[in-house]
């Protein structure tokens, strides 16, 4: 699943400095406040960047970098595809979840309701948030097959082709699992969320890659990553409330989540081995024009904010906060060995390089400012629990 933070907004900027940070502004994703979503405004905006993607596609993406990528094919077929557990081997929702056709069903089902209600609020908003990004894996797959030039989709040969197939099956499982949890549990306005899950897949999602690989990978990268934290921090805070089935459930995705991280960065290492001129300068691209959510377009129908609201919540309880961010993009820097890239960039890439190698500072500078500011919560409805109150710090 290609989530990222909440929080970040549809329209990017480059990375502030704190002495030009807007104190209103939500920081764990560095971004501007998402303009207001209506239900029109969201599905033109998606149309907007699906137009401008194709029409700049050939500028993105020059014919040496799909070669690169083409050439690659067995490079995946022994490095990516054995990522991909076998069917017979990986969970299913039906695993973690109640047995319907068990005689304990109900009994079963009393007891998972009984402890959702310990559950507070602004977990159960963090928990929704996650599931309806998951469920948007239509646009994702889509997205995958655009920059990995899939245009079969019923290819046994070609291994790009059949890691984008089993990816996404592996990952239509998680929106499945929480769904159906979310169901069972009786704690949130079931209509609502499916509403926004509609009103998601129909606006699309912005991503700043056009059809290049490079930039698309390490799009993916980051997302993956971010993704198994997201989850991983919802296992733990599961846990902590006692909740160890809710707990084993958001694990479950979280694993998931890292074992996708392994392969896209592994994807990402052979580009820099092979090509670090071009892989820096998309890495710089994409960290300059940001690493947008691809659940920034969502709207539940009433609130213009809803996206900016659930990301606040989400950094309040350490969801997904501004130190992750910096974590991530440290770890990636450090990863790709871009301080040691060689004499073989060009003055483009040697810019690029200085660039994304400066970076990691800049956001510790930036976490540390969120730390030390002061912000003053107030009370938001959220639909997704029957229009309750919710604390944010905005």
């Amino acid at each position: 699943m290609m989530a990222m933070t909440p929080g970040q907004a549809a329209c990017c900027v480059r990375v502030p400095t704190p002495s030009s940070f807007e104190p209103r502004r939500h920081v764990a994703f560095l971004h501007r406040r998402p303009r207001r979503v209506t239900t029109t405004t969201a599905t033109s905006t998606a149309n907007h960047t699906i137009r401008n993607s194709r029409e700049t596609a050939a500028e993105m993406t020059p014919p040496e970098k799909a070669d690169v990528l083409r050439s690659l094919d067995g490079w995946a077929e022994s490095n990516l595809l054995p990522l991909l557990k076998p069917v017979d081997r990986s969970w299913q929702p039906h695993d973690l979840l109640p047995d319907s056709s068990s005689p304990a069903f109900r009994d079963e089902v009393d007891e998972l309701r009984a402890r959702a209600m310990e559950i507070p609020d602004d977990y159960f908003v963090c928990l929704v948030g996650n599931m309806v990004t998951e469920e948007a894996l239509p646009t994702y797959h889509a997205a995958l097959n655009s920059f990995v030039g899939n245009d079969d989709p019923s290819s046994s040969s070609d291994a790009w082709a059949r890691w984008s197939r089993g990816w996404t099956a592996e990952e239509n499982r998680h929106g499945d699992l929480l769904n159906r949890y979310l169901y069972l549990c009786g704690r949130v306005d079931l209509r609502r969320v499916e509403q926004t899950i509609h009103h998601l897949i129909a606006a699309g999602m912005r991503l700043d890659a056009g059809r290049c690989p490079y930039r698309g990978f390490i799009y993916t990268a980051f997302q993956e990553r971010a993704t198994a934290i997201s989850h991983g921090n919802t296992a733990r805070r599961a846990g902590e409330l006692g909740d160890a089935r809710l707990a084993r459930i958001c694990g479950a995705i979280a694993g998931d989540e890292k074992r996708h991280e392994v392969a896209y960065t592994r994807v990402v290492d052979e580009l820099f081995r092979l090509t670090p001129d071009e892989a820096v300068r998309a890495l710089e691209h994409m960290m300059r024009e940001r690493i947008v959510m691809p659940a920034c377009y969502m709207f539940d129908g009433t609130d213009a904010e809803l996206f900016r609201h659930y990301a606040a919540v989400a950094e309040r309880l350490g969801v997904y906060t501004t130190g992750d961010y910096a974590e991530l993009v440290e770890f990636f820097v450090e990863r790709w060995g871009v301080a040691g890239l060689g004499d073989g960039l060009t003055g483009e890439g040697r810019k690029a390089q200085e660039y994304v190698c400066r970076l990691p500072e800049r956001v510790r500078k930036m976490e540390e400012y969120a730390r030390r500011r002061k912000v003053e919560g107030q009370r938001v409805p959220f639909s997704w629990v029957f229009d309750r109150e919710v604390e944010v710090q905005l």
